[in-house]
């Protein structure tokens, strides 16, 4: 027999041996090739009108079968699609079709079926309905010609005319093909990328656009450094270091931060009563705000290595939230955010139960106070609504699940919440047998333990799904083998793989993605290719890596991000070398008080979201078109001004340094102010700027309008001009919506 010890032995060296051969299949593979053909949408004879037949008619594609100029509302109709190349099972879910009326309103028409029509011509019929797929506008559609057109993967097709109950209307067809108006305006990579890309046995990733568009998904915004970098070792290498990079940066450890008295008036372990002090306020500010946590996020924001666990972070603190509103100190928010960072690359079913018995969440969702005779259902509700499951039933690709009346399937209810709350009943602080107990203080460092004498341990009944796991606990069990068996019944439920898979795809890449590429990562959460469920390393290698993500350039309108404040400001200040107010060294990353409210009138203070929803809802629909977009949930005619004068005061001006402000910040433009004076025409500036804060994306009409105010100001003032140029460019709609 072979003993438990030599059992154990060979248990771990197969799971080592596993991980290994996953980093050696994932560095063998070759970096993706980011550009996918441009979709080509088949028109008919007149070559301005669609190629479209009733869809009863179809049976073989046949171009010179007659084609219909309108159709009636609500109506099933085929189009047709040329020059995409598919990966395998990519289907009819990886496509959108829209279409615009003469008054500029959007419309996206739903895909009813997608099939090869004529191999050898890789052409596919796409039949679709003449109807408003999200229903967003309440009167019809108005008859007459529309502009139509279908994106793939961020590309979108030229639009031509179908009649939509009939044709003619005021609709103008337009004056350049669709597809390139969005364009680069330079090359897809610079002379020093086709230089070295042309060397024998060269390695690396020659595209400058994508490796810039990389680096705002993947990190906090892009430096000539890190993107050098990547030109050189290629993505998958440079995400295979980050995986493995210490965190956080050596030079900016998370601060240690002792815990305090809920009382901060209490003169022995708080700030005591004198608040007239320096040595008052100052106590105030560290202990007592989230000051200390800002000032540690920016600097590692602005400087740090470990920028994709950095950036990673982040986007789960905006999933499983907690607040400053709410969390009184600094220091619990630190120990909150130590937990989540852990687990950012690994799997995130641990990551569920060590943020359960997190003492700033179990204070944030009330858990720490929930008892058998008091329970408190905020956090059983939020668990499942908003960090897991999500409040109705999905497809593996993220769409909803309809019953017989074309309804939602709800995923749970109230009487579903009521046992979970059941489960998460009589954990609290440890206040003395803990590392960080002391007389006096709530430990909000260590995890919540159990008192099973507050433990309700009546029968539960839980989620119920197909292959349901613990659906049903038994009466009478330990508190903490409850909450395994509850977090693997919400774990397992299908919704967790589509539902935290999409999450992340809006927080890093584009806040509407096909579902199609929610059902490539929700795959990928499911099975990472060795039968593990749940690996966040290889959901985050997905996410960046996938078709849908990547590209030099892309031409749909509706694909990419509003830049939320947070990343918009460090995106800003990545590109432009930010330093001290003086220049001569680092920034303290001090967003408080000026910058904090800088941010803050933008609709986003770091780690002070306004609720557990977050700052932005990730179902908030553009106003005026079917687009999800949340980061447009804090834009507002005041965060939009807010926006531009948070730019005029970084680009015209600085953060001044102050009692709060140590060292201040600004940018350096000192590359920018040298190409200004180098150039009278302003060319290589604008240039520059395309590509370091546009990923060569800026479009012609932009570029021309921009140039005209820069050379207005007087060749002798190249500092001037740069900032001029960097103005325009970072309050423009182009730069802030990351694409």
């Amino acid at each position: 027999m072979v003993s438990m010890k030599t059992h154990n032995i060979l248990r771990i060296f197969t799971a080592a041996l596993a991980v290994c051969l996953m980093v050696i299949s994932a560095l063998a593979q070759d970096d993706p090739d980011p550009n996918s053909p441009t979709p080509i949408l088949l028109a008919g004879p007149d070559r301005t009108r669609v190629l479209a037949v009733p869809t009863r008619r179809i049976r073989l594609f046949d171009q010179g079968a007659a084609s219909r100029q309108a159709f009636p509302p609500n109506s099933k109709i085929t189009i047709y699609v040329r020059n995409v190349d598919l990966m395998e099972g990519e289907g009819a879910n990886a496509f959108r079709v829209y279409a615009e009326d003469a008054k500029g309103r959007q419309f996206r028409f739903p895909i009813l079926a997608f099939r090869v029509s004529d191999p050898e011509k890789s052409t596919y019929a796409v039949t679709i309905r003449l109807r408003d797929d999200i229903g967003y506008w309440q009167s019809p559609i108005p008859n007459g010609d529309l502009l139509i057109r279908i994106a793939w993967r961020g590309l979108t097709s030229d639009r031509l005319r179908l009649g939509y109950g009939s044709t003619g209307g005021s609709i103008k067809d337009d004056p350049i093909p669709f597809s390139s108006a969005r364009t680069a305006t330079s090359k897809f990579f610079n002379n020093e990328d086709a230089a070295e890309s042309s060397r024998p046995g060269y390695v690396g990733y020659r595209w400058s656009g994508d490796r810039m568009r990389f680096l705002e998904q993947a990190a906090f915004g892009p430096t000539s450094a890190l993107d050098s970098r990547i030109r050189r070792i290629g993505l998958r290498t440079w995400l295979h270091e980050q995986f493995e990079a210490p965190y956080p940066s050596l030079t900016n450890p998370y601060p240690n931060i002792p815990l305090k008295s809920t009382d901060a008036q209490n003169v022995t372990l708080g700030c005591g009563a004198n608040n007239n002090t320096l040595e008052y306020r100052t106590c105030i500010r560290d202990h007592y705000t989230m000051y200390p946590a800002q000032a540690w996020f920016f600097k590692e924001a602005y400087y740090g290595e470990p920028q994709l666990r950095h950036r990673v972070s982040w986007a789960l603190s905006q999933i499983w939230v907690i607040s400053g509103v709410d969390t009184q100190q600094a220091s619990w928010l630190i120990d909150y955010h130590q937990v989540l960072s852990e687990h950012t690359f690994g799997n995130f079913r641990n990551l569920m139960k060590d943020m359960t018995l997190n003492p700033g969440m179990g204070n944030y969702l009330d858990m720490a106070r929930s008892t058998r005779n008091n329970p408190n259902e905020n956090y059983a509700r939020e668990i499942l609504q908003l960090f897991a499951v999500g409040l109705f039933m999905l497809n593996p690709d993220g769409t909803l699940q309809l019953d017989g009346q074309g309804q939602p399937i709800p995923t749970y209810d109230q009487n579903t919440v009521n046992n979970f709350t059941k489960v998460f009943t009589g954990f609290s602080f440890c206040n003395t047998t803990c590392p960080n107990s002391a007389p006096g203080i709530v430990n909000y460092k260590d995890p919540l333990i159990l008192n099973q004498n507050n433990h309700d341990i009546t029968a539960k009944t839980l989620l119920s799904y197909p292959g349901a796991v613990n659906q049903n606990i038994a009466p009478g069990l330990n508190g903490n083998t409850e909450i395994d068996l509850a977090l693997d019944n919400i774990f397992m439920h299908p919704n967790v793989g589509p539902f935290v898979g999409k999450l992340l795809i809006q927080h890093m890449v584009t806040s509407d993605p096909t579902p199609a590429y929610v059902g490539r990562v929700a795959a990928v959460f499911n099975n990472n290719g060795l039968g593990i469920r749940g690996d966040l390393k290889a959901v985050v290698r997905a996410i960046l890596l996938d078709p849908e993500a990547r590209g030099d350039v892309k031409t749909d309108p509706n694909f990419g991000k509003l830049r939320e404040p947070v990343q918009f400001a460090t995106n800003i200040f990545r590109t432009f070398n930010v330093k001290s107010a003086n220049l001569a060294q680092n920034s303290d990353g001090v967003f408080y008080p000026q910058a904090n409210n800088l941010l803050g009138t933008m609709g986003q203070s770091a780690f002070y979201s306004p609720t557990v929803f977050n700052y932005f809802s990730p179902d908030y629909v553009i106003p005026g078109t079917s687009l999800l977009g949340p980061e447009f949930g804090v834009m507002t005619t005041g965060t939009a001004i807010a926006r531009a004068n948070f730019v005029n005061t970084m680009v015209f001006a600085q953060i001044s340094t102050s009692e709060n402000v140590p060292l201040g910040t600004k940018l350096d433009f000192a590359e920018m102010q040298a190409l200004a004076a180098a150039d009278a025409t302003g060319n290589q500036l604008l240039d520059a700027l395309n590509q370091k804060m546009m990923h060569g994306a800026m479009s012609a009409s932009m570029r021309s309008t921009i140039l005209t105010a820069v050379t207005n100001i007087a060749s002798t003032n190249p500092l001037a001009r740069a900032q001029q140029a960097i103005y325009l460019v970072a309050t423009s709609s182009q730069y802030q919506i990351q694409r």
